[in-house]
């Protein structure tokens, strides 16, 4: 079997808005009609953002074979889905919540503000509509769990308990969205959480947008559209305010607070308690790592003495931790081995508009030219499978069904078009340079107030 097993670290998946009903607990059915109020705000501008990154126009270019609009419907489809995933290649791929077809219910910073008991309930909703949609095809998708907000600890450890019986692979990590009265990561608190999640494989999924506070995207959209209406502008004009804000090139996927619950776990040791707890950090990029590794380590050394962390963080990040490298650029490839190969894990990021979709077969042929065939192998899944512990055999015989490309197809594919390569620059960043360490001030700014707090949790466990 010569087929590359191609398992994506990055996708997305919705609940209709017409099963909210269904699927939420009926004391929150009260909070809908508002959330419905908010859905049409989100979706009115995110379709036309969306719409831009893409550039219709450029169909031509980007949609040869005619399926993106067709395809954008399996974001809760899981036929049109799968046959999405078995055109690129694709064996298994991770389901994440979020996407602008449906606003999350309630827990989500694309929504207003809404009580704890109700970002709960609309989280447990998603779970088990998830649960319900993807699982008669079990075998191609690994089921994430959207966040419960911590305040009250039982029911996310009755939630920990339910994911694990019901074939969950991954968890969003703890205080995703952000809330007053919210614990950190570092504290004893989330101890048993954690043997929880360990004994039940459940890795943490750190995804971009975590530690945003709730109601803050839509705040921004809110915002926009107000100062839009009095400019008398239109959505053009919408567009450009948000591309200024939220969506600017160090926005939400280079946010440095979703790198937060990283080095809270690392130096709060939390993987020396939990050695068999793992987190992936996706869609944040990878470019910043070996600086921010740099930076940990030496604060490490500096508190060794005074920190519950056994290890330097750059060795937690070796055997506990995956960057699942969504729409992967050039430079994050060129620097896989400063990151670390066996920490890759390519992610499509179906249906997002920054997505490698519907061109991942031609992206792939591209970036992985003169990548050497154990790299290309680890980094478009076999990484995943070990890290994750799922089943080659299966994975294998899937990729042979569905005709996935093997090394050679990739390393012998022909170069992407100009015309591509332009467009993946506007909707991915495909040829963007490498963060570097452009941003080690901000973080150890972010750390400097951190640390001693993180020192004074570690003296409960001397």
């Amino acid at each position: 079997m010569d087929e590359l097993i191609i398992a994506s670290a990055d996708g997305h998946t919705t609940m209709p808005m017409t099963l909210w009903e269904q699927y939420l607990e009926k004391e929150h059915h009260r909070h809908l009609q508002r959330l419905r109020e908010e859905q049409k705000l989100f979706n009115g501008t995110m379709e036309p953002l969306r719409d831009y990154r893409i550039n219709r126009d450029s169909k031509q270019i980007f949609d040869t074979d005619k399926v993106y609009d067709e395809g954008l419907k399996g974001v809760w489809d899981r036929d049109i889905r799968l046959a999405q995933m078995d055109r690129e290649g694709v064996a298994t791929e991770f389901l994440f919540q979020g996407d602008h077809h449906a606003i999350q219910m309630f827990y989500h910073s694309s929504n207003g503000t809404y009580p704890a008991p109700a970002m709960d309930a609309g989280a447990r909703a998603f779970n088990r509509w998830t649960y319900d949609n993807f699982s008669p095809a079990k075998e191609r998708f690994l089921l994430v769990g959207a966040p419960l907000t911590g305040l009250d600890f039982d029911a996310m450890m009755a939630e920990a308990k339910w994911m694990g019986d019901h074939g969950f692979t991954a968890v969003f990590t703890p205080n995703y969205t952000a809330i007053p009265s919210q614990i950190p990561l570092f504290e004893s608190y989330w101890d048993p959480l954690w043997a929880a999640y360990a004994e039940r494989n459940l890795t943490l999924i750190s995804h971009a947008g975590w530690g945003l506070p709730q109601g803050f995207m839509f705040s921004e959209i809110e915002s926009a559209a107000a100062e839009v209406r009095a400019e008398d502008g239109d959505i053009n004009l919408m567009i450009k305010k948000l591309g200024q804000t939220i969506f600017r090139p160090d926005g939400v996927f280079n946010d440095p607070r979703s790198r937060q619950c990283m080095w809270q776990t690392m130096l709060g040791g939390v993987f020396d308690r939990h050695p068999n707890l793992k987190m992936m950090m996706t869609e944040i990029r990878g470019d910043w790592v070996p600086a921010t590794l740099k930076l940990l380590d030496k604060i490490w050394e500096d508190n060794r003495d005074r920190l519950h962390a056994k290890r330097r963080p750059s060795e937690y990040w070796q055997t506990n931790f995956m960057a699942g490298l969504s729409f992967m650029n050039k430079a994050e490839l060129a620097m896989r081995h400063e990151i670390g190969v066996k920490q890759m894990a390519f992610g499509r990021d179906y249906p997002h508009s920054e997505a490698t979709w519907p061109n991942t077969r031609a992206y792939l042929s591209d970036i992985m030219k003169n990548v050497s065939e154990d790299d290309v192998r680890g980094i478009m899944g076999e990484n995943m499978v070990s890290f994750l512990g799922l089943d080659r055999t299966k994975l294998a015989k899937v990729a042979e069904r569905i005709k996935a490309p093997t090394f050679q197809d990739i390393a012998n594919g022909p170069m992407m078009s100009e015309e591509l390569k332009t467009h993946l620059d506007l909707r991915c960043g495909y040829s963007n340079e490498s963060e570097g360490d452009k941003r080690v001030g901000e973080m150890a700014a972010m750390l400097k107030p951190e640390v001693p707090r993180i020192i004074a949790a570690s003296s409960i466990f001397a």
